[in-house]
């Protein structure tokens, strides 16, 4: 009797091992990875975004263009594309006020198809230019353009004073400067600012709002 319990019991333990070496046992508690917050990721944008013609809530799509990695895993692989949406959009005003852009970033679905709800904000836009990110939630600004709006009345009364001064002397040139300027700037206070303005392919750094918790067996795709 006792030697028939042993050899069940080493039956057992042969089909236990072979079970393990065939992989079809569960996935190891190991395989479950937390991104902390404040982890930045670089990203390249995959459609353009302009001030001028986009509205809040329109879809936003960008892709890891570089593996992330943490603790010597890939945590996020190459190609795995980011979703987001707009939640402001803000034209420059006419005589004050900078274009705004507000992205937020709600998912990410790798290339096996696996997909994570995340939280996610604008850091730092490298790849734009004339444009920075302020605030903790990563509004997108373009820069001020005071300087072009006062080049833009200096130059009209500089041409009314050359155009007066040969009209009627240096009374006239006077004249001439103030009409000029008077019009110049008319002509940069019915001005708007300008766009932001992001091509496709632009970098976006972006930061993970929350941790995020993966499964690295469901990240690479099937083979």
């Amino acid at each position: 009797m006792k030697s028939y319990l042993l050899c069940v019991v080493l039956l057992a333990s042969c089909a236990a091992a072979q079970t393990s070496s065939s992989g079809v046992s569960a996935p190891a508690a190991g395989d479950r990875f937390t991104i902390p917050a404040g982890t930045k990721i670089p990203l390249s944008l995959k459609q353009a975004i302009s001030t001028k013609t986009a509205k809040e809530g329109d879809p936003v799509y960008a892709e890891t263009a570089f593996p992330f990695v943490i603790n010597d895993r890939i945590v996020v692989p190459a190609g795995t594309y980011v979703q987001g949406r707009l939640s402001h959009v803000q034209r420059g005003g006419r005589v004050k006020g900078h274009a705004e852009i507000l992205i937020h970033f709600t998912s990410m679905i790798y290339p096996s198809g696996y997909t994570v709800i995340l939280g996610g904000s604008v850091d730092n836009v490298p790849g734009a230019e004339k444009s920075s990110v302020k605030g903790s939630e990563g509004t997108i600004r373009q820069d001020s353009d005071t300087g072009k709006k006062v080049g833009t009345v200096a130059s009209t009364a500089s041409t009314g004073a050359v155009i007066g001064g040969l009209s009627g002397g240096g009374k006239g040139a006077g004249i001439g400067a103030g009409v000029g300027g008077v019009a110049g700037l008319a002509i940069a206070m019915l001005t708007r600012g300008n766009d932001v303005r992001l091509e496709p392919g632009t970098s976006i750094e972006m930061e993970i709002q929350r941790d995020v918790t993966v499964d690295t067996s469901r990240i690479q795709a099937a083979k």
